[in-house]
């Protein structure tokens, strides 16, 4: 919410002061500055410098299919000419790679066919320069006024999610003397999870405009890929631990140990996540920093595999042996995730000379 208040409050300020400035200037036509800062203000500097790409793209093929068809299509009837203009316009974006361009160079083609036909020798460059003018202050703002980057977004999601997610593996760990949650809850807690991992990913693309060339290979792009990928297993290994709870207390004795192991493992990866959380949080825009000290196995996890290794397990019904295997499979995998991704994350730690993470180009 806060971050809303903030990118609108931002977004208000910035057309404000493009306005004054192009009433200021003189010139006519400084409206298109304005609308050319709202087109392209998606919220992230990355977002933002793609959006303004494609904008001066397609306002530059649009200007220049104006300047070539009008003259040498008037003998059509003008709706014929302007069709074979916009479809040109609309196959030459689409050789181009543009995915928004193009409706700004069709804006540009109609208005300039239909209105300014008289007047392109200045109509035209103006709208070109105003729109640039628009970009650029719209790109500063997204600098000076609360800066706005795709980086600290993913990092905010992905803390976000990681604090959720530890809430239900704790959860899960709890489940066999819990109150059974109310219907539906465990799908929406599911769905809730889904949804910011989704908006993670969604947030890549612009990360990588923002970090420049070859942003693969740039530690934070690194980072963010590392997490992602971690917690898509956790999200997996939740919900299967969701679809396969443990038997609830007294059911067999044998099996409340392992279970009780197993409830205290999760409470490890759990406190580990809300660990993640915090570092992600504190980075404030830049890489953060891995968390100290390294995880190491928990006293559960190692007692658990030692209790898996006794012969008296053996002697459990079939279908509770089969559900704590899997339970114990599924710890397994989320201890793995966890590791692996802390083991990723120190590697770039390490590559950063163990310094606080700098700022982003």
């Amino acid at each position: 919410m806060k971050q809303a208040i903030r990118a609108d409050l931002r977004l208000a300020l910035t057309t404000g002061l493009v306005n004054g400035f192009t009433s200021l200037a003189g010139l006519p036509f400084g409206f298109y500055a304005a609308l050319a800062v709202l087109a392209v203000n998606s919220g992230s500097y990355g977002g933002s410098l793609e959006l303004g790409r494609q904008r001066i793209l397609g306002s530059l093929l649009g200007g220049a299919l104006l300047v070539v068809y009008l003259p040498g299509l008037q003998a059509l009837p003008m709706p014929v000419g302007l069709a074979i203009a916009l479809g040109s316009l609309r196959l030459i974006g689409g050789v181009l790679g543009l995915r928004v361009g193009y409706k700004v160079g069709g804006m540009i083609l109609v208005m300039g066919w239909l209105v300014h036909d008289g007047q392109l020798e200045t109509w035209l460059p103006l709208r070109l320069f105003w729109t640039v003018v628009g970009i650029l202050l719209a790109l500063l703002s997204l600098r000076l006024f609360w800066p706005a980057r795709a980086l600290a977004a993913c990092q905010s999601r992905l803390a976000e999610l990681f604090d959720l997610l530890a809430m239900e593996l704790e959860r899960r760990g709890a489940a066999a003397g819990a109150v059974p949650p109310r219907e539906g809850e465990a799908e929406q807690a599911q769905q809730r999870l889904q949804e910011i991992l989704q908006a993670v990913r969604q947030q890549l693309p612009a990360l990588a405009q923002e970090l420049g060339n070859f942003p693969h290979r740039h530690p934070a792009w690194r980072l963010v890929e590392a997490l992602e990928a971690g917690a898509s297993q956790l999200l997996g290994a939740n919900r299967a631990l969701a679809a396969h709870p443990p038997q609830p207390p007294g059911a067999e004795p044998l099996l409340e140990g392992p279970q009780q192991l197993e409830a205290e493992l999760l409470a490890v990866l759990a406190g580990r996540l809300r660990l993640w959380s915090r570092s992600l949080i504190a980075a404030e825009g830049r890489p953060a920093a891995p968390p100290e000290p390294p995880l190491a196995l928990p006293e559960a996890w190692q007692e658990l595999e030692r209790r898996f290794a006794a012969a008296e397990i053996n002697t459990l019904p079939v279908e509770q042996l089969q559900r704590l295997a899997i339970r114990y499979s599924l710890c397994r995998q989320a201890r793995q995730a966890i590791e692996a991704a802390e083991a990723h994350w120190h590697l770039l730690g390490r590559g950063r000379g163990q310094r606080p993470a700098a700022a982003l180009p």
